[in-house]
């Protein structure tokens, strides 16, 4: 989905209360204008007996969605539904909201088979990016893991050109692992919480890597290579070194870059990290593999202290991941 994000269980809510009888609708923005609260590609899941979970409008207009969603279900049929007000009458009838959203509702079973939203949620329990693509015209719906190559790093659910064909994005949480409990990763990770990042620490060093400094957080005390291995590195996943010390990054570093984690970032200056391209090459790493590594890390903004580096290493990863350089 445009708003991406596992945690939401939204599917695998909507699986849940079908298999067990209460019957089960799925309800998903296909198309926004104007100041609409939700993204394309959010959802709302409703079941047979007006339990929810999730959201189309943030509040504005569920009501109707769930009326209609289970009139939907009722008759085993699709429906798509269309709400709108202008901005200029959104705060007078009482709505947070202007703009105008269409809404596909999909009960369970007759319309969405039970067995696509099956392989859906196990996809996304397996943090395997999935494409669940709709024909609106025919009603055929099918599951696509390869194309879609930028909806996928945009996280861009939407319409194909000139189509009635939809396409929802599901892609894993995105996630950052952070070798070295420094201070720029006491900045770095509350923002890229704050960002969508499902952050994780590493830092055999336990005066570094303690839940004093890190309150809530997950801290992992094991060397770089092993607990690397541990958490896994995916095409949804930022690792950034942060330790100076060859002895703590190299090991991580080299899993990285045999891995499809889309951001590489290691921190120190040019001269530090022509030292690393240089034990890279020892390695038997090629140019392009080292070329993979942003160092020294983050874009050049002239940032002066921890906070600010943190800012430059989040821009730095954004702009890796949304425009794929």
């Amino acid at each position: 989905m445009a708003d991406s994000d596992l945690s939401d269980r939204i599917p695998e809510t909507a699986l849940g209360w079908h298999r067990a009888g209460k019957g089960a609708v799925l309800a998903t923005v296909i198309e926004t204008w104007g100041s609409a609260p939700r993204r394309v590609g959010a959802q709302l899941a409703i079941s047979g007996e007006g339990e929810i979970e999730g959201s189309v409008s943030g509040g504005c207009v569920e009501g109707a969605v769930i009326v209609e969603a289970l009139e939907a279900l009722e008759e085993g049929a699709p429906r798509e539904l269309e709400f709108g007000v202008s901005d200029g009458d959104a705060f007078a009838v009482g709505l947070a909201c202007g703009g105008t959203i269409r809404v596909l509702v999909e009960p369970v079973g007759d319309v969405l088979p039970e067995a696509l939203l099956a392989e859906l949620c196990a996809a996304r329990a397996a943090r395997t990016p999935v494409a669940y693509v709709v024909d609106l015209d025919t009603g055929t719906r099918r599951l696509d893991h390869d194309g879609h190559e930028t909806r996928f790093r945009m996280d861009r659910s939407g319409f194909e050109d000139e189509s009635r064909t939809f396409v929802a994005i599901h892609n894993p949480p995105l996630r950052l692992i952070v070798v070295g409990a420094v201070h720029i990763a006491q900045a770095l990770v509350p923002m890229a919480r704050i960002a969508g990042y499902d952050p994780a620490i590493i830092d055999p060093r336990e005066t570094f890597g303690a839940q004093a400094r890190f309150p809530g957080e997950t801290l992992l005390n094991d060397w770089p290579d092993e607990a690397v291995e541990t958490l896994g590195l995916d095409s949804r996943t930022a690792l950034v070194l942060l330790t100076h010390d060859p002895k703590l990054d190299d090991p991580a570093l080299t899993l990285a870059l045999r891995s499809r984690c889309f951001y590489i970032g290691a921190l120190g200056s040019t001269r530090t990290h022509a030292k690393r391209v240089a034990r890279m090459q020892e390695a038997g790493f090629s140019e392009a593999e080292i070329a993979r590594i942003h160092g020294p890390v983050g874009l050049d903004i002239g940032a002066a202290g921890p906070s600010e580096i943190a800012v430059s290493i989040l821009a730095e990863m954004t702009a890796v991941l949304r425009k794929g350089a």
